[in-house]
């Protein structure tokens, strides 16, 4: 047994230490296309490692860092046309980071337009920002300078001279300086901001379909549409052909309004939907006159001249009546399904996902298509339908409330954008609690609306619903006090976005149990509520004072595996109750874009590149003293900067982390 746990400790210090090496994963290549005597496209090839992914340029907030390009102006050179753009590459759901994320693996073609002012010979720089990662670590941002030379005829036409500095700004260096600013509120961003899965589309469509399936305004159609297509069907064999064509022409209609949606955004705009202050507020009105209409204070209807055309048409009969019968039910049901069908398109396209309101749109027509289309097919199953009634004007009032507290959500969105803490976590909450609570009383009879039908009592159904509405209300008091309510995550402001960061009362647990633990200068709480140091030397000379050895965390904001390392392994009780009392957490993040004072700011030994943020410093510093260049990377130290053992990095085994852990501490006691 000796001998195996030698064997084995040798491997684990040879696999160790050949892992600590300089990564350079993407190897860049410049070429030029003509385009005309006046235009040519800057291509730009990155060639990538096996195993490694370098991120697009789109990628949403509070994600990876994406690939940027940044043009030196040359005056009256030339201009940019439009916008860089690139390879279709992969797109995948990622767990930690909690949104769709676009990559490119083994090889990523870039290409920018620009039209020539001059005939002379130019020199084009750019510098391309990236970031790197395979399954086990992360490499800090970096930068790499490239050139083209190209030469042709100036170009005759005159280019607008403001729409080719707005895209130097975004392609330039006004955008890494806008990058900076948005790492400034990157923990306050919300998570609802994050888009979704195009299958979580579908599937809150198709619910929504069903809900507005059973509204006012569509569930009394399908006695219609049954009427219809009775008359219309001479055989059982048509009656089913004229349902199927019935259904697919609904279907047909909604997608179409979702290929619309896509085409008109297009995917940039769709992108900046989720931080654009002005969308949200549209966002946020549109749905509040949506939620308004459900409880009864108006109808949205269209132009009556519209449906008259329209039903016109479907009396022609054939295919194309039977399509216009079809639009005819979108035209007539829209008071109600209208607010769903804008909320659901708000919803998709805000999430980033060109194609997300044309999946959206297939669920919901699909919902609403098939009882249509069987209730057509089969006649006789109509008699198996609950009669029309009160209860319909109840899921619409639900229906209200719910879009009017999925309103708040819009409009916290643009107060987190622009940091103006008037809709702080308490407050969204306080807002929340109203609206469910003041659902509950109406679901309870305590409240009646404009057009409720009177009621001697309240069904099984309606009770279970404000029971669980109730619930649901109770559930998030707490939160009022710092209860993180999981349940809703993404859904209000963060928890440091409050009025009291950590919730009234709130008491940090230490070693003792509930104690308040006192924050030392120069630290902060970081992952856990574990004192961190963001300094080096900060960290090193409290370590001396209190005597514990140093977790020097090499990490990054935008560094998945350490989020990873962060969530999985330091939230276990043992690790945790470590990492808070053995040792001083010293957290180095290599992509802190805030710059350096100008009197600190050098020339890298070891790059030679000039180390300008507080993230190239960390990662120079990483790179000179440890020849290593990946996150996260962890070392214990002793007061003198010595290593206690060897290095770790991304190890998800959390037995084999808090024995690492443990050997460090072991040695530096003696």
């Amino acid at each position: 047994m000796k001998k195996l746990l030698y064997i084995l400790s040798l491997f684990f210090v040879f696999t160790t230490t050949i892992n600590a090496q300089i990564f350079e994963p993407v190897k860049w290549q410049t070429s030029v296309e003509k385009v005309s005597e006046s235009e040519f496209d800057l291509v730009v090839t990155a060639t990538i490692d096996e195993g490694w992914h370098l991120y697009s340029q789109s990628i949403p907030e509070d994600g990876p860092i994406p690939t940027t390009f940044s043009f030196k102006d040359v005056e009256g050179k030339y201009q940019l046309v439009g916008k860089t753009i690139e390879d279709k590459g992969h797109e995948e759901f990622d767990k930690v980071f909690e949104m769709n994320i676009k990559y490119f693996e083994n090889k990523a073609t870039f290409k920018q337009r620009i039209k020539l002012l001059t005939d002379e010979k130019i020199i084009i720089t750019e510098t391309v920002e990236f970031m790197v990662c395979d399954d086990a670590q992360c490499l800090p941002p970096t930068e790499e300078e490239i050139s083209f030379t190209v030469q042709g005829k100036a170009s005759t036409g005159k280019i607008d001279e403001i729409k080719s500095t707005e895209n130097n700004k975004v392609n330039g260096s006004t955008n890494i300086q806008k990058k900076a600013e948005v790492k400034k509120v990157i923990e306050t961003t919300p998570k609802g901001k994050k888009p979704r899965s195009l299958l979580g589309i579908f599937l809150i469509a198709f619910f929504s379909g069903f809900l507005a399936l059973l509204t006012p305004c569509v569930f009394p159609m399908i006695p219609m549409t049954v009427s219809f297509f009775t008359k219309q069907s001479k055989t059982k064999a048509a009656g089913i052909k004229n349902a199927l064509i019935y259904g697919l022409s609904i279907i047909l209609i909604y997608v179409a309004l979702g290929t619309m949606v896509s085409y008109f955004f297009g995917a940039d705009a769709l992108n900046a939907l989720a931080t654009n202050v002005w969308f949200n507020i549209i966002f946020f009105l549109l749905l509040i006159i949506f939620a308004i209409s459900f409880l009864g204070a108006f109808e949205l209807t269209l132009p009556s001249s519209w449906g008259t055309k329209v039903d016109a048409q479907a009396d022609r009969g054939g295919i194309i009546g039977i399509f216009f019968m079809a639009l005819a039910l979108a035209i007539v049901s829209f008071s109600c399904t209208g607010p769903i069908v804008g909320t659901l398109l708000v919803e998709a396209a805000s999430g980033g996902n060109q194609i997300g309101p044309i999946v959206g749109m297939l669920g919901f027509s699909l919902a609403i298509a098939i009882p249509f289309a069987l209730f057509a097919a089969f006649p006789g199953w109509l008699n198996s339908l609950p009669k029309s009634g009160g209860w319909l004007n109840t899921v619409k009032v639900v229906l209200g409330f719910l879009e009017l507290a999925l309103a708040f959500k819009f409009l916290s969105n643009a107060d987190l954008v622009l940091q103006l803490h008037w809709l702080e976590r308490e407050v969204f909450l306080a807002i929340w609690i109203t609206i469910f609570g003041a659902l509950a009383f109406y679901l309870f009879g305590k409240i009646r609306l404009p057009h409720d039908s009177p009621t001697e009592h309240i069904s099984v159904g309606r009770l279970s619903l404000g029971l669980i509405v109730v619930a649901f209300t109770i559930y998030l008091i707490p939160g009022l006090w710092g209860a993180p309510l999981k349940l809703i995550s993404g859904f209000p402001p963060p928890m440091q976005y409050s009025e009291s960061p950590y919730g009234v009362g709130f008491t940090r647990l230490g070693s003792g149990g509930a104690t308040h633990q006192k924050l030392p200068e120069d630290a902060k709480y970081g992952p856990h509520d574990i004192i961190t140091f963001l300094d080096y030397d900060k960290g090193l000379a409290y370590a001396k004072e209190v005597n514990k050895p140093v977790l020097l965390d090499f990490t990054g904001h935008a560094c998945v595996n350490c989020r990873k390392m962060e969530e999985r392994v330091w939230s276990d009780p043992n690790v945790l109750q470590v990492l808070k009392n053995d040792i001083v957490l010293v957290s180095l993040y290599v992509d802190d874009k805030r710059p350096l004072p100008e009197n600190e700011q050098y020339i890298s030994e070891t790059t030679g590149k000039k180390i300008k943020s507080i993230g190239n410093k960390w990662s120079d510093f990483q790179i000179k003293k440890y020849k290593a260049n990946a996150q996260p990377y962890y070392v214990l130290l002793d007061h003198n900067g010595d290593n206690l053992n060897e290095y770790s990095a991304y190890n998800p085994n959390i037995d084999s982390y808090l024995a690492w852990l443990k050997e460090g501490i072991g040695n530096f006691k003696k």
